[in-house]
């Protein structure tokens, strides 16, 4: 596949002025084409991204990263990609990972591509770890299997397979609800373990709300049903067992 011509980069952020210009120039050594989403920030984002080659969308207030990525996306797709790779904006994602995301996709078919830190959870802040864990669990049981790492925000989408879903989110909780939802519509889903990178960034992340948030998804989610799976009981040992069963 030729991945230059037919992926994109898509970088939804909020007042990553100092980082946003290290992060567009590593990734266009990959991808060439870059999409940086400004959700209202403060800054100088927009300035600093275009600096170095990316097209830029703003909004004029801040929506929330859900409705940025979103911005991102249909850009992308209006533009004739078949394919967007995301990224958060802040330097947590390393560049340098971005050949195994499409690699994953050629090799195994997979419409989304996701990058596993748990391999490596020691390097994350402790309250993300856990909270990370917890979640995965929870939506590991509902989807009836392993989803090691449902909160991370790198991952290579199909914009095509994207374009059909059902999808509400506006803030933190869209990484759940895409995930469910291209497992809801039994697309081959898989997790490719990537570098974990915490430095001086502040997380845009507000507890409180956004929990609140994430708890509303998950009540209006439905499980589903795997016949291939094998039942899970909840437990951690009853993931690993049940790996990378099939789903479609």
């Amino acid at each position: 596949m030729n991945w230059p011509q037919s992926c994109a980069i898509v970088i939804p952020c909020f007042n990553e002025a100092q980082h946003i210009r290290k992060v567009v120039a590593a990734a266009r050594a990959y991808l060439p084409h870059v999409f940086v989403v400004d959700d209202g920030s403060h800054d100088l984002t927009c300035d600093e991204a275009r600096i170095v080659g990316a097209q830029t969308l703003r909004h004029n207030s801040n929506q929330g990263k859900g409705a940025a990525l979103t911005s991102g996306l249909a850009a992308a797709l209006q533009k004739g990609f078949t394919w967007a790779l995301v990224m958060d904006g802040d330097g947590q994602h390393a560049a340098s990972d971005i050949p195994k995301f499409l690699h994953c996709a050629e090799d195994t078919g997979a419409t989304l591509v996701i990058g596993n830190r748990m391999d490596a959870a020691n390097g994350m802040p402790r309250v993300r770890r856990v909270v990370n864990r917890w979640m995965s669990r929870r939506i590991s049981a509902r989807a009836g299997r392993y989803l090691p790492d449902t909160q991370c925000g790198f991952r290579l989408v199909n914009l095509r397979v994207w374009r059909g879903l059902e999808l509400r989110a506006q803030r933190f909780e869209v990484e759940s609800e895409i995930l469910f939802a291209f497992v809801q519509a039994r697309q081959p889903i898989e997790f490719v373990p990537i570098q974990v990178i915490y430095k001086d960034e502040q997380s845009k992340i507000r507890p409180w709300a956004d929990t609140v948030r994430w708890f509303r998804w998950w009540r209006n989610s439905k499980p589903t049903q795997q016949p291939s799976t094998p039942p899970f009981d909840g437990t951690f040992a009853s993931l690993q067992e049940n790996s990378r069963p099939a789903i479609d």
